[in-house]
């Protein structure tokens, strides 16, 4: 574990939990739009909300590891998660097109999540947190990309 700058523990664990919070609630979202989407874009949007959940899963699992290899807590609750998190969850239920728009903000979302981590993790010399951040970004700038393409 980095120890070159006293804020790694509170700075760089405090956006991976945002992130973490950030990544479960895009998650959430994209499983309930896998279960619920109608309409005749229902079995391509049906299988690539599948595909964009299951890697969500993954990720989950990856930033919480992150967490613990740096000897913090993960966030473990669904309380925990909204009050971390700047996805908010639907309280309505949205056709399909309005789906893929909510599913590009929160790829976004977490894009900027995980941006806003980088320099504090690149200021302790945390390769390994760097290298997720960076994997991250990427997977959620493609399907922000992958759903635009759909919408257009």
């Amino acid at each position: 574990m980095p120890t070159t700058d006293e804020t790694h523990p509170d700075s760089v664990a405090d956006g991976l939990r945002r992130l973490l919070a950030d990544t479960y609630m895009l998650y959430l979202k994209t499983q309930n739009y896998h279960w619920n989407v109608t309409g005749p874009m229902f079995p391509s949007l049906h299988l690539l909300f599948e595909q964009h959940y299951r890697e969500l899963a993954l990720a989950i699992d990856l930033i919480a590891e992150r967490l613990r290899a740096l000897q913090v807590f993960a966030p473990a609750s669904y309380r925990e998660f909204a009050r971390l998190a700047t996805i908010a969850e639907d309280d309505d239920r949205p056709d399909a097109t309005e789906m893929l728009t909510r599913l590009v903000a929160g790829h976004e979302a977490v894009t900027r999540t995980a941006s806003e981590v980088v320099p504090d993790a690149g200021r302790v010399h945390d390769q390994p947190t760097q290298d997720l951040l960076s994997q991250r970004m990427q997977s959620h700038e493609k399907a922000a990309w992958m759903l635009r393409s759909t919408l257009s």
